[in-house]
């Protein structure tokens, strides 16, 4: 494979995960490098991937869910992922909320700068904390062909492939299965400069 001329970007979330796949050996947990999640989110997921072991017959993936208030900055808008569970706590649907600003009476989402709608402080998102099957792996390395072949030349020095796609993917073949866990832990990350003191002081 050449890579695309002038192409400085990584390859996304999904790659970077692969690039562990000669020392993954078992269930593991995935996270943003800059982010804080807090003891309770990782105690958590721990529990989960060390009581559920890998299946055949579907896989059994885990992601730990944080209430929106507990992720939103007053310095600016954020994106998040909203997550829609059924009744059991297995995922859905997981929804890219791009403009999400907080205001007195609570978050308030927008897709087009002029209509906004109110979501509830409790909303669970996602932060990018996933547990898997060590299976997964093998996930990710079947759909990088695909990625290259198909979505880098569309935007060749930015395409990147994502984490929740090839999740997505498995739950649309109906391969894996998405436990939504929740912690009350408040979330830290630095999105604009003027976060950089509150995260620092937690």
């Amino acid at each position: 494979y050449t890579v695309p001329e002038g192409r400085t970007k990584p390859w996304g979330t999904a790659h970077a995960a692969l690039a562990a796949r000669k020392v993954v050996d078992g269930p593991f947990a995935i996270i943003n490098a800059d982010d804080y999640y807090g003891v309770g989110a990782f105690k958590t997921i721990y529990d989960y991937l060390s009581t559920h072991p890998d299946s055949e017959d579907c896989y059994e993936y885990t992601m730990v869910g944080y209430l929106l208030k507990n992720t939103v900055t007053e310095n600016g808008s954020v994106a998040r992922g909203v997550c829609t569970t059924d009744e059991t706590g297995k995922l859905l649907d997981l929804t890219e909320r791009t403009h999400i600003i907080p205001s007195m009476d609570g978050p308030l989402m927008t897709e087009d700068m002029q209509t906004y709608t109110r979501l509830s402080e409790d909303t669970v998102v996602s932060m990018n904390m996933w547990g898997f099957p060590a299976a997964m792996m093998q996930a990710i390395k079947d759909g990088f062909p695909k990625f290259l072949s198909e979505d880098v030349p569309k935007n060749p020095e930015k395409a990147e492939y994502f984490l929740p796609k090839v999740v997505d993917t498995q739950l649309s073949a109906g391969k894996a299965q998405v436990s939504v866990l929740t912690t009350p832990d408040k979330w830290y990350g630095v999105t604009y400069a003027a976060d950089k003191p509150v995260v620092i002081s937690a």
